[in-house]
């Protein structure tokens, strides 16, 4: 028998599993991400990377890892997704 919390936990699983179905890749780039930095799309289209801060040390440092040159459409969130690929996924707009 399932408490509810573990049907709670269940349902949370379904819906964020149909979130990643969402996401389409945009750039095949096989970024090998490192722990302790940021992966993130910068504005001129390339995968970029910055050191997070931790505790008393300071983060920054931003460098290009990958030159790929995408360009954004208005309405979509652009993402490195876990392959290290750049993936976008539609923007949820007017929900209430």
């Amino acid at each position: 028998m399932l408490e509810f919390g573990s049907k709670f936990t269940l349902i949370k699983l379904i819906s964020f599993k149909e979130a990643i179905k969402m996401a389409e890749k945009v750039k095949t780039t096989g970024v090998t991400k490192e722990s302790g930095y940021l992966y993130y799309l910068d504005k001129g289209g390339n995968v970029a990377r910055t050191k997070m801060a931790r505790g008393a040390s300071k983060g920054g440092g931003a460098e290009v890892v990958a030159q790929c040159g995408v360009t954004r459409e208005s309405g979509w969130l652009y993402f490195i997704d876990k392959d290290g690929d750049v993936s976008r996924a539609k923007m949820a707009r007017g929900r209430k």
